[in-house]
């Protein structure tokens, strides 16, 4: 298979060593002209949790029209501004092959309206994923309006035949749902901060010594469910529900004041000012690699 990879940032270089270490030969499409030292430096940090000469198979394309055609896939993932992205596809749906999946990377832009220009507008859908993408396994796939049924099943194939875990949304919704759970968890977070509740690094510890451990293995649903008992989720809203809904009332409604912004912000760099961003995002990596092994052994009893 062939994939084009439309955006080396981040996600991007992400996307594209996972497709080649599955076996995909890629070409990596950025104009920006420090493009090869980026892959360079990337393949480095990468290798310590990919195996095998992905790196090989990866060839770098400054002209977009080339670099998506012929292909079968292109993942997208440019900045995030509507006019730039509507542009873009254009440009693709109109040099890549007519039955090539067109997916975007996008953490909040509707398929529908990414693709509102196209001759084929349904032909957008958006495979959202939880950085970094090379380990997390969920893919938010989202279909447009006008997307056939058939085309979302192939793009939630693909992703599946990564090894990743696509949850097909049934309708567009900003943020989507991962991001939009993320955003009301980190509010409270700075709700809670703003109160002398708990520093930001207790804050952090609560979360990954509780709900981080539960929801590695069991979502929100599911551990309410449990935790009702014999009963289920439903003995635990008849007795819980009430204290759970005079708490719904008291959550924090923060505003991201540059105030606010600088407080929370130069809090966590003085935590983290002795650790380079390489060193830390190496040991996350290592964990959660070593989260997901773990629960996969349980898994399988």
């Amino acid at each position: 298979m062939i994939i084009a990879v439309v955006g080396a940032g981040t996600i991007g270089l992400s996307w594209a060593a996972l497709f080649a270490s599955k076996g995909h030969d890629v070409r990596l499409h950025d104009p920006r002209p420090d493009l090869q030292e980026l892959l360079d430096a990337a393949a480095v940090e990468l290798s310590q949790v990919l195996s095998g000469s992905w790196r090989d198979r990866i060839v770098l394309e400054p002209d977009l029209e080339a670099a998506v055609t012929g292909v079968d896939v292109v993942q997208e993932n440019g900045p995030e501004r509507l006019a730039f992205k509507q542009e873009l596809f254009a440009r693709i749906e109109a040099a890549a092959p007519p039955e090539a999946l067109l997916l975007s990377s996008t953490s909040g832009l509707m398929p529908s309206d990414m693709g509102a220009d196209l001759t084929a507008p349904g032909r957008v859908v958006v495979g959202h994923p939880f950085n970094p993408p090379h380990l997390v396994p969920l893919v938010e796939v989202v279909p447009g309006a006008q997307t056939p049924v058939a085309l979302v099943e192939a793009a939630a194939a693909f992703y599946r035949s990564l090894g990743k875990v696509p949850v097909v949304l049934h309708k567009e919704i900003g943020g989507f749902v991962a991001n939009r759970l993320q955003s009301a968890l980190f509010r409270e977070s700075v709700h809670l901060v703003l109160e002398g509740v708990v520093t930001p690094e207790e804050l952090d510890q609560v979360v990954t010594e509780s709900v981080g451990v539960r929801w590695a293995t069991a979502g929100p649903f599911e551990s309410y469910h449990l935790g009702g008992g014999p009963g289920g989720i439903r003995n635990l809203l008849e007795h819980l529900g009430p204290g759970m809904q005079d708490r719904w009332r008291t959550l924090g409604q923060p505003e991201l004041t540059p105030e606010l912004v600088d407080r929370v912000s130069t809090s966590t760099e003085e935590r983290f000012a002795d650790q380079p961003y390489e060193q830390r995002t190496a040991a996350r990596d290592r964990a959660q690699l070593a989260v997901l092994a773990a629960r996969e052994a349980a898994r399988e009893g």
